[in-house]
């Protein structure tokens, strides 16, 4: 094998990477063996996979026009094999991302939706081989659609061959984890450390009859938090991440990011260590694999998202997750009131526009209320009783709601609970059909239409969860699995109904509708500039506290994006230079009385080019 290209990409970062890497081992050793990992990882990357690396750094903002999607392989077709056959789907919804769900072996029951990941090298049997992975990342490559994985970094299985080693009183392994003899150092952490789940999983540490000690378990008791103070943790967990890229993934996805790196007496929390092993993995990346990008799980506030996309000169995370706007937007449906929402994008519109958001409405996971309570006290509103509004109105429980949804982890105690629902069914569509309320649905339905159109209209990339595309309900069939009853959250994980996505081209229909909405926000996204990443966006004053309205502007084109989260139709009059077009209509618009209806939304464009005129 030739390694000059391989000493081409290290020697420029040689010095950098060294520094990171002692910074946290002192060990020349490690870090040799740690390059001769890199080396190593360079030298199996297939030819296909180099030509595109090269091509991707001819044009470093490749990634900047995906329209995404996230999917369970098993929900969404069964297997990997499945996933294949559907990929004409996939581009006909105009999606050029795929993320595919954890699928990585872990113990059936036991896995927290896969997130306790028993072999990084292995797919869940029922979902296929490696083999056929690479097989689907090859056919999605044919069709420039990229490929995101989940690299679990925070945790193993308790099934984990570490951990069956640390269990069996390997000190090796058990070095590979937080094992403590007693209760006295563990109860120590507890003194500062969060609790994730404190109503599900309780705690942070574990007793392990196996061993006779204590472990570190965060999340879940079968999940075994690793200790990244060793080093040949992180050298065995950069190799895994550099395999699944070897196997063609695209955008690998490190989830709990900000967990990975514990001292005692802090929360454990955002370390400035973990933006050191950051740094380590986007430059072994830009070594092995430049062409795949790093997508950062943080869901925290806006404050300690930020960091994780490290700075332009020193770069982490490629890409992060939207994660308060997320939550803003749907305390807007509740509330009808777009104050809180327009403070928070004002915030995201200020940052670096090499910044890159996914944007999106929905997920895999609950929705979490870290809204800015310090902005809405202004207002009167307190934190614990807005929480309990917005989770009875958006599970219905509020008189007058068409949302159906239901609260996650609910802890009495601090008055807490996380919200789970499908869009539709949080859109009130599953209500409308069930009352077989006619009005009602066409009111569900332009919501859902508009929260989408303005997904579409942040800058970043937008992201659908598979079966969003056809206004797909909560499936209560979850309620009956012994091994999901107690965990809400597959509420909106249901398998996709292919018999329904069959309307789909029926424009009659509540999927047809929505699909052709959909498509149609999506080519006009892709046709015209004014979406550029590289825009100025702003909020635009809209005389309203029920509409939003949000300005971007690219290259002589202009758009005013209205948004009218309120149950009436509403007058906006634009203060704005130019004429405008109505993008969705192709009519000319009165800007002094631009009418929106109840949750409805306008996309209008000034081309001071003339090219629309």
């Amino acid at each position: 094998m030739d390694y000059r290209g391989f000493q081409q990409r290290y020697a420029p970062r040689e010095a950098e990477l060294r520094e990171y890497y002692m910074e946290l081992y002192h060990s020349e050793e490690c870090f040799d063996a740690f390059v001769q990992m890199l080396r190593g990882a360079f030298g199996t990357r297939a030819q296909a996979l180099r030509a595109q690396d090269r091509a991707r750094a001819k044009k470093p903002d490749w990634y900047s026009h995906l329209v995404g999607m996230q999917l369970y392989v098993d929900a969404f077709a069964g297997d990997l094999e499945g996933v294949r056959k559907k990929l004409d789907y996939i581009e006909e919804c105009g999606v050029n991302y795929l993320h595919l769900m954890p699928l990585l072996e872990s113990p059936e029951d036991r896995s927290d939706g896969g997130y306790a990941v028993s072999d990084f090298r292995r797919v869940q049997p029922k979902l296929g081989t490696i083999e056929q992975l690479a097989a689907l990342a090859a056919d999605c490559r044919s069709r420039n659609i990229a490929l995101c994985m989940d690299l679990v970094m925070n945790h193993t299985s308790e099934d984990h061959e570490w951990a069956k080693r640390a269990k069996a009183g390997d000190p090796e392994y058990q070095a590979r984890y937080f094992f403590y003899d007693n209760w006295d150092i563990p109860n120590q952490y507890e003194q500062t450390v969060p609790q994730v789940f404190p109503t599900t999983a309780p705690g942070n540490f574990t007793w392990c009859d196996e061993a006779g000690k204590v472990v570190m378990t965060m999340f879940y008791p079968f999940q075994w938090d690793l200790n990244y103070a060793n080093p040949a943790v992180l050298q065995e967990m950069t190799e895994n991440l550099l395999f699944l890229c070897n196997c063609g993934v695209d955008v690998i996805r490190l989830d709990a990011v900000p967990y990975i790196w514990k001292r005692l007496g802090t929360t454990c929390r955002n370390l400035p260590e973990v933006h050191t092993l950051l740094r380590v993995l986007r430059l072994s990346c830009e070594i092995v694999c430049p062409g795949v990008l790093l997508l950062g799980e943080v869901v925290m506030e806006p404050s300690k998202v930020t960091p994780y996309f490290g700075t332009v000169e020193k770069p982490q995370c490629h890409m992060l997750y939207n994660v308060t706007t997320m939550a803003s937007t749907w305390h807007t449906v509740a509330t009808k009131d777009v104050r809180l929402l327009r403070h928070q994008l004002r915030q995201v519109f200020a940052l670096p526009k090499e910044y890159t958001f996914l944007n999106y409405l929905r997920c895999h996971d609950d929705i979490g209320w870290g809204l800015d309570y310090g902005y809405l006290a202004q207002f009167g509103i307190g934190e614990v009783s807005h929480k309990r509004f917005l989770n009875d109105y958006l599970t219905g429980k509020w008189e007058g709601s068409p949302a159906r949804g239901e609260t996650y982890n609910d802890d009495p105690r601090l008055g807490d609970a996380r919200l789970c629902g499908t869009t539709a069914s949080l859109c009130g569509v599953e209500a409308a059909r069930y009352e077989r309320d006619d009005a009602k649905l066409d009111w569900a339905l332009r919501l859902d239409e508009m929260l989408h159109a303005y997904l579409f209209t942040l800058s970043g990339i937008p992201i659908l969860y598979s079966g969003d595309e056809i206004a797909s309900e909560n499936d209560y069939t979850y309620h009956d699995d012994p091994q999901k009853w107690d965990d809400s959250r597959w509420l909106h994980r249901g398998k996709l109904n292919w018999a329904a996505a069959e309307n789909r081209t029926d424009p009659e229909t509540p999927e047809g509708r929505l699909f052709t909405a959909l498509r149609r926000l999506e080519t006009l996204r892709k046709d015209h500039r004014v979406f550029s990443g590289g825009a100025d966006v702003w909020i635009m004053e809209t005389g309203s506290d029920q509409v939003l309205g949000i300005g971007r502007y690219y290259k002589g084109e202009k758009l005013a994006a209205l948004f009218n989260f309120s149950e009436s139709e509403q007058t906006v009059c634009l203060d704005e230079l130019g004429e405008f077009t109505n993008l969705i209509t192709g009519q000319p618009q009165d800007k002094t009385a631009v009418r929106i209806p109840s949750g409805g939304f306008a996309w209008l464009l000034c081309d001071f080019e003339g090219e629309n005129k």
